[in-house]
């Protein structure tokens, strides 16, 4: 029934400009703001066509898990350049998900790094395939 659907995901932040500052500037994606007052939200429109809603939500709480993965053919340069525009990287010591000094999970499957948005969503660049 819903397999033609143009689906797409969305996750609330606490401070909608941080978060277009963020998205847009930080991160470098085409990000466009809509509606008014209590309504607005970003539209993050992403190079494969898709799009992410993000939104404002008095009662936020971050996201625990990845709620949106970045492929990169190149993780270190993209965990390099993402780390001169201010983004810090998560560091996982002594666990499985354990990462290198930059912030490099290479345990198993793709190299992944984490890190989080202004309001504390968790992100990821991945090695692309």
């Amino acid at each position: 029934m819903l397999g033609q659907s143009q689906a797409f995901s969305g996750f609330s932040v606490d401070d909608l400009g941080e978060a277009r500052r963020f998205y847009g500037e930080t991160l470098g994606l085409d990000v466009e703001e809509s509606g008014q007052g209590d309504m607005r939200l970003l539209t993050l429109k992403l190079g494969s066509g898709a799009q992410v809603f993000v939104y404002p939500k008095e009662n936020h709480a971050p996201a625990t898990f990845t709620i949106l993965n970045f492929p990169v053919d190149d993780i270190e340069g993209a965990v390099a350049g993402l780390a001169e525009r201010g983004v810090q990287f998560e560091r996982y010591e002594g666990t499985p998900l354990e990462t290198d000094e930059q912030g490099i999970f290479r345990g198993g499957g793709p190299p992944i790094a984490w890190f989080k948005d202004p309001a504390g969503n968790v992100l990821s660049v991945i090695k692309a395939d």
